[in-house]
């Protein structure tokens, strides 16, 4: 009997897609709430033109976390169904296509100042920090800020939401002004760089089927009260389908 097979395979159960295992641990870094942290950005090697990866994510809708299957080019049940509630121009219809549509959220490979021996890791955001690092990026008195020998480290804060009186946390990062290399140790570079792995690989990708299920078991607790939450209607001028043919139209 292989232990260590057996470890690797409890492990990979542990792992929602996103959080919660030592595998997340390893391959992500979340940033402390109430602290400043100092991380470098690192050119991707599977995508060595662009360090960020821009993914869609479910929340909330049967797992905590699902990737989105439009992120692989392939058909969605989910974001289909959304479109279809937002096509139909009902004013509550729209807005339940809202809760279904998936999320942007933002990932670069970085190295954590002071955790190096850590090696790269994941940083993942949302589309306010991703403007700011883009724009400083665009301006070119900054120049290449994941640049191996003449990048900058930036300085990223969370600022508790009892702070700032808004329902969430507020991130902010600021883009050092020196020029620092990633590394002292040139030696190292190359297989700090080269060891990474594909983002995409450390989330579960589940089927249309699976979505789908997902999706109708979302839906259909609403129906004990009536329908008021996912209630689905068509244009006022044409009749209101049941929830389960709509579905099955939809998916047929």
């Amino acid at each position: 009997m292989d232990l260590n097979e057996i470890k690797n395979r409890l492990a990979k159960l542990n792992n929602k897609g996103g959080g919660g295992s030592s595998n997340f641990k390893n391959n992500f870094w979340r940033p402390p709430v109430g602290e400043k942290s100092q991380i470098r950005i690192v050119p991707y090697t599977h995508n060595k033109d662009f360090p960020f990866s821009e993914l869609y994510f479910y929340f909330g809708i049967g797992k905590p976390r699902m990737i989105a299957l439009s992120n692989f080019d392939e058909s969605d049940p989910i974001l289909e169904f959304a479109s279809q509630l937002r096509k139909s121009g009902d004013k509550e219809n729209m807005e339940l296509a809202k809760k279904l549509f998936p999320k942007l959220r933002v990932f670069a490979p970085v190295i954590v100042r002071g955790e190096e021996d850590k090696g790269v890791r994941f940083y993942e955001f949302g589309k306010m920090v991703y403007q700011e690092l883009l724009g400083v990026m665009a301006d070119e008195d900054y120049g290449d800020i994941t640049d191996i020998q003449k990048g900058r480290d930036i300085t990223v804060e969370v600022i508790p939401a009892a702070e700032t009186g808004k329902m969430f946390n507020t991130t902010t990062v600021r883009v050092k002004p020196k020029q620092t290399p990633i590394i002292d140790d040139e030696s190292k570079v190359e297989g700090l760089l080269e060891n990474q792995k594909e983002l995409v690989s450390l989330f579960k990708k589940y089927s249309f089927e699976e979505l789908k299920g997902e999706l109708q078991g979302w839906l259909k607790p609403a129906e004990a009260d009536g329908g008021k939450e996912t209630e689905v209607k068509e244009a006022p001028s044409k009749k209101k389908p049941n929830l389960d043919s709509k579905l099955d139209e939809l998916f047929d």
